[in-house]
């Protein structure tokens, strides 16, 4: 909200929040310490009775089957969406049937409902795929995100384990608590733009060892445990590693950046020295795609359908709905 309150030509009309803490309380004051009049509420259907938003920011879970019905209320008011939900960044892979009933939905409301976010939605899907628009010919792409992760919020250290012991480490990565949503929504939607066909996608889940002792403002890890995450996801095609993703997301990573690499004709290399701040780049990514899905084509978008978003909004004709 921070970021959409320094944007012109939006006018925030409500939010919606199940924090009791926040529910009541006026949104500016949470958000920037300031009123702006608008009350938090925890009543979505009234609120969007009441207000009749173009565009909905949602921002509430990160599986599909979990937020899919609010998803539909939200199209059925008539609103566009962005929404964070890293399985909806590109949802035909696991919820084909899902996919194709929000599809079916948002083109009879006449609404766009994008999935999107800085990863997945940008840095190792989009910006990849962005990259070889400069190749006459791709063999294989890789996308490595290596961040850290001590300038990050705490619930970020927390899901990325930092600070368990490594058997502690192991049993959540084995329940599933323990890893980054959306790589393989990434390499698919990857896969798609490159008109590849995946024979399958392959993942892996490690604990990057702290080898001395290191700490964020929040979280203290001794060395031998649990620093960070090292995932890794693979696009197998004809028994071939064609796309490769991998994430290092630890506290005192001496080197933090993303690096593309396209294997083609000609070759690319993309580098980003210090890597892309995830939570400032989430908000930024969601905001800055406002013109772009209030003047798209009614029904369920990816980022790879979408023009290439900026951060200038331009002139209040990009607010002009042309459904």
């Amino acid at each position: 909200m921070k970021y959409v309150l320094q944007k012109e030509g939006v006018k925030i009309v409500g939010a919606v929040d199940i924090d009791k803490g926040k529910v009541g309380k006026d949104l500016g004051e949470v958000a920037v310490g300031k009123r702006i009049g608008v009350k938090i509420t925890d009543d979505p259907e009234g609120l969007l009775r009441r207000t009749k938003p173009d565009i909905v920011l949602h921002s509430t879970g990160s599986y599909l089957q979990n937020v899919k019905s609010q998803l539909f209320q939200i199209m059925d008011s008539g609103a566009d969406i962005i929404s964070t939900c890293e399985e909806l960044s590109y949802p035909f892979l696991k919820h084909p049937e899902i996919a194709k009933a929000l599809d079916r939905r948002a083109r009879k409301k006449r609404v766009t409902l994008l999935g999107t976010g800085v990863n997945p939605g940008f840095v190792m899907d989009t910006l990849a795929i962005t990259a070889t628009g400069v190749c006459q010919d791709v063999k294989k792409i890789s996308a490595f995100r290596i961040q850290d992760a001590s300038v990050r919020r705490l619930p970020f250290q927390k899901k990325i384990g930092a600070g368990l012991s490594l058997d502690d480490f192991k049993a959540k990565v084995a329940e599933g608590t323990i890893r980054h949503v959306g790589f393989a929504e990434s390499i698919a939607m990857i896969a798609s733009a490159m008109g590849w066909k995946l024979d399958r996608i392959e993942e892996s889940v490690e604990a990057k060892v702290a080898e001395k002792p290191v700490a964020s403002e929040h979280i203290k890890v001794e060395a031998g445990k649990a620093a960070g995450v090292d995932q890794n996801a693979w696009g197998i095609k004809n028994n071939e590693r064609v796309i490769t993703l991998n994430l290092q997301a630890y506290l005192g990573c001496p080197d933090p950046k993303e690096l593309i690499v396209v294997e083609g004709s000609p070759p690319i290399e993309l580098t980003i020295k210090g890597g892309v701040h995830g939570d400032i780049a989430t908000s930024a990514v969601v905001v800055n795609c406002i013109p772009r899905v209030i003047n798209a084509q009614p029904g369920l978008s990816t980022m790879k359908d979408l023009p290439v978003p900026s951060a200038w909004f331009g002139n209040s004709s990009l607010f002009v709905k042309m459904k």
